[in-house]
């Protein structure tokens, strides 16, 4: 039986989360040091430049991620899987995936636009459900 295509996006959008977090604890490593990672961790340290904006970019992504996935769930479990929500959930993994590198980079504006445009992934699933 074929896994549908909603549900493989959710997987896509984990790898997506993982390699946020891979790549944001890499860039925090040099600024916050082996004591302070291996510690309590009691004192924040403020990230800044790269490090910084992947810290960001993952919080984001995890603020995202179970609105997501709840839909995906309800979707399917719903029998409301159709055009709308293949096209809302490969929007949302796709916008996911640009707006990793242009938050790192810094890029102004067209990250805002891609972030609006996951959004726009999400309310096609909540669509889904009314339609």
């Amino acid at each position: 039986m074929r896994m549908a295509f909603e549900l493989q996006m959710v997987a896509v959008a984990v790898i997506i989360g993982i390699v946020h977090l891979l790549w944001a604890a890499a860039a925090a490593q040099p600024q916050r040091g082996l004591k302070w990672n291996a510690g309590p961790r009691d004192e924040p340290v403020a990230l800044t430049g790269v490090a910084g904006r992947l810290e960001r970019a993952f919080a984001n992504f995890r603020e995202t991620f179970p609105f997501f996935v709840a839909l995906v769930a309800v979707d399917y479990l719903g029998g409301r899987l159709g055009a709308l929500t293949a096209y809302g959930a490969a929007l949302y993994v796709v916008a996911r995936a640009v707006y990793v590198p242009l938050y790192a980079l810094g890029v102004p504006y067209a990250r805002s636009l891609v972030w609006l445009a996951s959004m726009v992934g999400i309310l096609m699933l909540l669509l889904a459900l009314v339609v």
